[in-house]
């Protein structure tokens, strides 16, 4: 197991089916924030489908199709890490070199650049060690916080999926957002 420093009291590491109970604890804090910008099937509601998510990335992982990532905060009362979000690829492939990166984060972790940092850490692996050529970021158009760590990565906005998923209040468009391998340069 690892685990990467982001800032001083945070930190990036594996997210692992064993830690399902925590997950769920996460998600309770998060679900009503993250719900309008992730899949419901991310959105686990009990103890059950919280492993299933986590083993779902894992064995993504195993595959070399995949993975996921959490970020731990360490705050001054307790001072206990408390998982607060995360990073993944929703999708890997390193055939074709392109994978889809993705994020959540709880409203209380908001503001501090965790997850710029976080995206970062994964583009990078995945462009510097994995041979990735194109990283993509999708995103519903009206998620300005999403749109903003693309654009902090360094992504360019390819266009629209117009109505491309089924949303709470009917069909919803998706932006694509991409970085290629040689325009990658690490956010600081």
């Amino acid at each position: 197991m690892f685990a990467r420093p982001l800032t001083a009291d945070a930190e990036l590491r594996p997210l692992e089916p064993w830690r399902a109970e925590e997950f769920l604890g996460h998600l309770d804090r998060a679900r009503e924030h993250i719900a309008p910008w992730v899949g419901p099937s991310f959105v686990a509601t009990d103890l059950a489908s919280a492993r299933a998510v986590l083993q779902r990335y894992a064995d993504a992982r195993a595959r070399d199709a995949g993975g996921i990532w959490g970020i731990w905060l360490t705050g001054p009362v307790p001072r206990q890490p408390t998982l607060v979000g995360g990073v993944m690829f929703v999708s890997f492939d390193t055939a074709l070199g392109v994978c889809e990166a993705g994020c959540w984060l709880e409203p209380a972790a908001q503001g501090r650049g965790l997850i710029t940092r976080a995206a970062g850490l994964i583009v990078d692996w995945a462009v510097r060690e994995r041979g990735i050529h194109r990283v993509e970021w999708r995103t519903n158009p009206r998620n300005a916080r999403s749109i903003a760590v693309a654009r902090r990565l360094g992504m360019r906005r390819d266009g629209t999926l117009r109505q491309a998923v089924p949303g709470p209040g009917g069909r919803v468009d998706i932006d694509i957002w991409s970085v290629l391998a040689d325009e990658w340069r690490r956010p600081a």
